[in-house]
């Protein structure tokens, strides 16, 4: 979960989901129950390319090979981050859910978000941001010595105390 930033197990779980759906598809295959095999297997292996799984002429049996892993890292937030357009994974999916990344200058803001291998060269800054680390500014010196010029109250009151009791006027 820290490795690709994921906010909770069920992004995780998703992706097993997933992968989990495309070898029961290729085992399936594999064992001839489907009655449109080549044309099947021909759809299934393309969209896995397209998005960038499995390559174009991918065997069933590469299929059946496939981990969360190979999902996890063509989301959005992580290929953000392994691109260099945030310093950390969490700052990926901060800049994606703030709308300041985008996909072919479509803004997107959902880090969960698989991209394509044709969309992976449009991913860019929908608004210009400076994220470099910045460092915190120092404590003026106006401010400390204002601070230390205020007496503390029970200081004040002791002083009070000692003088005794005011006089009022009746």
């Amino acid at each position: 979960m820290t490795e690709y930033g994921l906010k909770n197990l069920k992004e995780l779980w998703k992706a097993e989901s997933e992968i989990g759906k495309v070898r029961r598809n290729a085992r399936e295959l594999l064992s001839g129950a489907s009655s449109h095999l080549e044309e099947t297997r021909e759809r299934m292996t393309e969209r896995l390319a397209r998005i960038g799984i499995a390559s174009k002429g991918a065997t069933l049996d590469s299929l059946l090979d496939l981990n969360e892993r190979a999902l996890l890292d063509r989301r959005l937030q992580t290929i953000v981050f392994k691109r260099g357009l945030a310093t950390t994974i969490k700052q990926a999916r901060q800049l994606i859910t703030h709308g300041f990344i985008a996909i072919g200058g479509n803004r997107t803001n959902k880090p969960s978000y698989i991209v394509e291998t044709s969309e992976e060269s449009k991913i860019g800054y929908y608004k210009p941001i400076d994220i470099t680390r910045k460092e915190k500014p120092p404590v003026r010196a106006e401010v400390q010595s204002a601070e230390q010029a205020v007496p503390e109250p029970k200081a004040a009151e002791a002083k009070e105390a000692e003088a005794g009791p005011k006089e009022t006027k009746e």
